[in-house]
């Protein structure tokens, strides 16, 4: 019994240093978050895609990327960000999922984005705004 924990407990440690590098690795690029928090559509819609699914409040469609900056900036302008977190995300490799709370000064909204590399880079698919 004593050959088993001596084999078990490094076999753990490894595993968890491979899941914290491995969480490590995939974060979410900072401009994203730092745009949520100070309500900056223009530098979080350079995160979009080309087309992006987008729900904001009422507008539920796929925009362009010019259509959906405009919904974004229409949205910040009315509920100015006063915090975001990210409460949970994960994935797979090229694609990943965040999901967080926006607090604003007009109510909290439950964010949601799919992002996917394409090119070396990470764009927005997916995005929603939903009142909680």
């Amino acid at each position: 019994m004593p050959a088993i924990k001596k084999i078990t407990l490094p076999v753990l440690f490894l595993a968890i240093i491979f899941m914290v590098a491995n969480k490590t690795q995939a974060q979410v690029p900072d401009e994203i978050i730092l745009s949520l928090e100070s309500g900056n559509s223009k530098m979080l819609s350079e995160y979009f895609n080309q087309n992006v699914e987008l729900v904001v409040l009422d507008s539920d469609n796929v925009y362009s990327k010019a259509q959906a900056k405009q919904i974004v900036t229409n949205f910040f302008n009315t509920y100015t960000p006063e915090s975001f977190s990210i409460l949970h995300q994960g994935g797979k490799e090229g694609a990943r999922y965040v999901i967080g709370n926006l607090k604003t000064n007009n109510g909290s909204f439950r964010v949601y984005f799919l992002l996917k590399k394409s090119d070396g880079k990470e764009y927005i698919h997916q995005l929603r705004i939903e009142k909680k």
